[in-house]
């Protein structure tokens, strides 16, 4: 089974190399940028497919650590936040 994926994958590749070298100069650069286009499509699907979870675990965890602190650390007064540290304008007129 795995032979015949293999040799699948060579004879795409020879196939794809042929064309390549069939075509006139500009239509190869137009070729060649399709296929590097397609490549790095591919490639970074395969990154985000592999770091979904770990990149939304991580966000999770740093949402709840932030309402964590704010709640802890200021007082609510209605809907405004104000933390202990609060400090007046710099320059008061």
């Amino acid at each position: 089974m795995i032979e015949k994926i293999f040799a699948a994958a060579v004879l795409v590749v020879c196939l794809v190399l042929m064309v390549r070298l069939l075509v006139r100069a500009r239509s190869r650069q137009r070729f060649d940028a399709a296929l590097r286009h397609a490549a790095f499509s591919i490639r970074r699907r395969a990154y985000l497919i592999y770091h979904w979870r770990s990149a939304r675990r991580s966000a999770e965890r740093l949402a709840e650590e932030t309402i964590r602190r704010a709640r802890e650390s200021g007082s609510w007064e209605g809907n405004v936040y104000r933390p202990k540290s609060f400090k007046g304008p710099r320059k008061p007129h």
